[in-house]
């Protein structure tokens, strides 16, 4: 949730501040960009040198600096930034903030951001108790802003009780679950299958075809960009998913696909199967490796069960299904079919005639049907900009379905 996300981390003068430099570090690991802002009381604590290693940006406390006259831009600040973060937050800086203070840089760019603002507080037990303070918060909450809580357990002071920094892997978790809490597929439950089955003909040997994975992953990533709960079950490859909190089932053969789309798909309030899975399989596999012969070697195959169908059989009121058609000729014809006897919402038609389309390729071209036969025609895009039309296309059906 916070890869590329643009973060402006304040910090007050707090004990706690000590802290900082391993919130940074992991707000750095999840992929964010953070720029550091720190009040003069908080160098005293920590110095921004650690914070500007960290981070791999100058730290900024002042509204200029002294040595060139060059000016740290509030305005600019609070433009630039996708969320803010005050943390530690001392009770001096919540009453500046909550009553429009600005006599230093960070309090400045509060005023000026025009993004999200969460503040974790830092304080002894009285002062966080005290009157002013929590009037201070309730001020702020009612401006939008958000409170991270702190913790219980010893604080500077001696005492024992609510005041201690929440610690910064619970500050990081905050933000992504706050953060996931407001995108459309929050709480959906999404199934994607991908890649290609083997099936095999002895412990050496399969049957396969030509599928990267690459256009299923990057629908998982999609659908776990706007916020839902994926599960990916994929077929062999070397496809990995850019979140970390995907399910990932991995499969071999079409009858291992088959029973973890069977275990998942009723939960699922979507399904997207995006995998190549194996029309045939063989009657029996060897269980030694086939020796080379002179003579022509004969593998009898059967039909796989048709796990598309399987789950359109089984599909409930108010979930989306979604397959894929990838044809050589009568391609529209021949996804429409699909679509109906499979009892699909949607089907997603690529033709291995459009060149840059297909198995293994970057890019994808497709086009959308829906059970009305209405087409969507999309040109030919990267296949992670394919993967946002058709997520968004599913995310429609399963708000008019809702």
């Amino acid at each position: 949730m916070l890869e590329g996300k643009k973060i402006i981390l304040g910090i007050c003068g707090s004990i706690a501040a000590y802290k900082a430099a391993t919130l940074v570090r992991l707000l750095v690991k999840a992929g964010a960009n953070v720029q550091v802002l720190m009040t003069p009381d908080a160098t005293n604590f920590i110095t921004p040198l650690t914070l500007s290693t960290l981070s791999k940006r100058p730290v900024l406390v002042e509204y200029f600096t002294p040595e060139t006259g060059e000016w740290n831009n509030h305005v600019e600040l609070g433009l630039w930034a996708d969320l803010m973060i005050i943390a530690p937050a001392s009770a001096n800086t919540l009453a500046k903030i909550a009553t429009g203070l600005s006599d230093n840089l960070l309090t400045a760019v509060y005023l000026s951001a025009k993004c999200p603002v969460y503040f974790a507080p830092a304080m002894d037990l009285d002062m966080w108790k005290h009157e002013a303070t929590q009037h201070n918060i309730g001020l702020l909450q009612s401006f939008g802003n958000i409170l991270i809580s702190p913790g219980k357990g010893e604080l500077a002071s001696g005492l024992h009780g609510e005041g201690r920094l929440a610690e910064p892997e619970v500050i990081v978790a905050f933000l992504e679950t706050d953060i996931k809490s407001k995108l459309p597929l929050y709480g959906q439950n999404i199934l994607v299958t991908a890649g290609p089955t083997y099936e095999a003909i002895d412990p050496v040997r399969f049957i396969g075809n030509h599928s990267s994975g690459k256009m299923g992953f990057a629908i998982a990533d999609q659908f776990a960009s706007l916020g839902a709960n994926v599960t990916l079950i994929a077929g062999p490859t070397t496809e990995k998913s850019k979140y970390h909190d995907i399910n990932r089932i991995d499969i071999i053969s079409a009858a291992d696909m088959l029973d973890a789309c069977l275990r998942f798909f009723p939960d699922s309030k979507a399904c997207v199967m995006c995998a190549a899975v194996a029309d045939y399989t063989p009657v029996t596999v060897s269980v030694q490796k086939i020796k080379k012969q002179d003579k022509e070697l004969h593998i009898d195959l059967k039909k796989t069960v048709d796990i598309l169908k399987t789950m359109g059989q089984q599909k409930a009121n108010g979930q989306v299904l979604v397959g894929f058609a990838l044809e050589t000729n009568d391609e529209e014809k021949n996804a429409i079919e699909k679509l109906q006897k499979k009892n699909l919402d949607l089907i997603v038609l690529n033709s291995l005639n459009d060149k840059g389309a297909g198995f293994k390729s970057d890019t994808n071209k497709i086009t959308i049907i829906d059970s009305q036969l209405q087409k969507s025609i999309f040109k030919l895009k990267h296949k992670e900009q394919v993967a946002v039309d058709i997520c968004n296309k599913v995310t429609e059906l399963i708000n008019a379905k809702n």
